[in-house]
């Protein structure tokens, strides 16, 4: 049990400390020097969890909370650069970083150096019963240091909760102590100009059903561009490949809104960026195929029988290497004129897009929940009879186009049923198309992944262990193809349930 607290404007440390001795049985320990670095993914994972990540005197600590108990310790030396969990020595501070942060990596958020004295508070019989921490902070920011509010932490002995709080409620009711309105990191990271908690790329924008459409659409695409361009020197530097992953889905999504609310733009204008935009996600498709490819590859190997698990090794070498060229011509894309004229002319095209004339745009001034409505109406129909229509053994590019209409709903479901429409019905719905979508997506990706094993053949034969390569590469290729056919055979089902009467009904009437 423990708590933090901020002493009266009017104290300093060394004033708080005289304070504390006054009022209570205190014990005084010798000051010291402490310098911390904070870390955290770039989207708050570990904030997101009641998590902090800290390093301090040679350790890696990873906290319960910012004031919390230490939950994992590992030695370690400083990070010289972004720390991805599944590097770190196995153990437990492994373990629990890798089920939180998956795939991304740990960045630096702030250094704070601060002057501490511990104390001890003592009962009558000269034992220790709580335990005070006096800390004077100091954000350390490229030579321009920032004082931080003092605090004094308070952690309790074990079996002496009782004590703590009263001396938490002393120090509130006699002193003017307050407890702490935001973790001392926190503090650090608003004083750095950064954001507790990271960047996130889901959207959380409120909108009015009555609200013009176009002033909707431009709130949820501008913030949209946000996420984009929060998400471009991640993508550049290659830092983990969720930068480039979140990165597209807000291009995706976009795309969706231009498409789907077509009507509240002038039509000239948005041709020209919706051809800009789909070249901005053909540019960033090989690098993101290929990311995927071989963050999958440990699910390839496990597909093979064991004895060959090793000879799909040259595979991933190549798909490395590609994936290596793939980058490079994104980043040319990404640093491009084209792209930062895309930028810049697609936000100033937003911010006028309310006050522009409204003759060629029909559904402008029209309210949102209308136009969202209709077109998740009308875009949930064409899925049916497009499902509806899809044979066992027929074509693959049948459930390619469903998957991609699939996209289009769950898009206009999150960015505008959501915040528009009751969470009982709209929640449901997403979860339902959710189920679908994975077995659409499971089936393309199979169908695609077997297409490239086999084009890059060719080029693994070429390798030294070429030969033993291709036997595992061949097996591979037969898995795909198996795993590829259970979802054709698992459609049925879970397209029932997403076409069922019942759910019909509820669009119906949803969305009217």
């Amino acid at each position: 049990m423990s708590a933090e607290l901020l002493p009266p404007d009017s104290l300093t440390l060394d004033a708080t400390e005289v304070v504390l001795s006054a009022g209570l049985a205190v014990d005084d320990g010798h000051p010291r020097e402490l310098d911390r670095i904070f870390y955290d993914t770039f989207d708050g994972l570990l904030h997101a969890e009641g998590l902090a990540l800290v390093h301090e005197e040679g350790r890696l600590v990873l906290l319960d909370g910012p004031t919390g108990g230490e939950r994992a310790v590992l030695a370690a030396p400083r990070p010289n650069a972004p720390l991805s969990p599944s590097t770190l020595a196995p153990g437990p501070l492994r373990d629990a970083l890798c089920d939180v942060c998956g795939i991304r990596v740990l960045l630096a958020l702030v250094q704070v150096h601060s002057r501490v004295r511990p104390m001890r508070v003592l009962d009558d019989e000269r034992k220790t019963v709580v335990r005070i921490r006096l800390e004077e902070p100091e954000l350390i920011s490229n030579g321009a240091d920032t004082m931080l509010r003092p605090r004094v932490r308070l952690g309790a002995v074990r079996g002496y909760d009782n004590e703590l709080e009263r001396v938490v409620g002393a120090l509130e009711s006699e002193l003017g102590f307050k407890v702490a309105d935001q973790p001392l990191v926190d503090e650090a990271v608003r004083a750095a100009g950064g954001v507790p908690g990271g960047v996130q790329s889901k959207l959380k924008i409120a909108l009015r059903p009555d609200q013009r459409s176009d002033e909707a659409a431009s709130g949820v695409l501008l913030r949209l561009l946000e996420v984009i361009e929060a998400n471009l020197d991640g993508t550049l530097a290659d830092i983990d490949s969720e930068f480039l992953h979140d990165l597209r889905v807000s291009v995706r999504r976009s795309r969706a809104v231009q498409r789907e609310l077509k009507r509240v733009f002038p039509p000239d204008e948005l041709a020209r960026f919706r051809a800009e935009f789909k070249w901005l996600q053909q540019a960033t498709g090989d690098a993101r195929d290929l990311d995927v490819y071989l963050l999958e590859f440990d699910e390839y190997q496990a597909m093979v029988p064991e004895s060959m698990r090793g000879d799909l090794e040259p595979l991933r070498g190549v798909l490395r290497e590609r994936r290596e060229g793939a980058h490079q011509e994104m980043v040319q894309a990404l640093r491009s004129e084209r792209a930062a004229n895309l930028f810049a002319e697609w936000r100033t095209f937003l911010d006028g897009l309310v006050s522009m004339p409204a003759v060629e745009r029909p559904d402008a001034a029209r309210p949102i929940a209308e136009v969202a409505g209709r077109r998740i109406r009308k875009v949930y129909k064409r899925m049916v009879k497009m499902g509806k229509a899809i044979e066992p053994a027929g074509p693959a590019e049948d459930y390619h186009e469903l998957r991609k209409k699939g996209k289009e709903l769950r898009y206009l479901l999150e960015l505008f049923a959501t915040p528009l429409y009751p969470e009982d019905v709209v929640k449901p719905m997403i979860k339902t198309l959710k189920s679908l979508q994975d077995v659409l997506g499971r089936h393309q990706d199979r169908e695609v992944q077997t297409a490239t094993v086999r084009a890059l053949a060719d080029e693994v034969a070429s390798l030294r262990e070429g030969p033993r390569a291709l036997m595992a590469m061949g097996v591979l290729v037969e898995r795909l193809g198996e795993d590829e056919q259970a979802a054709r055979s698992a459609f049925a089902e879970r397209f029932e349930a997403f076409a069922s009467k019942d759910q019909r009904q509820v669009v119906k009437e949803t969305f009217a």
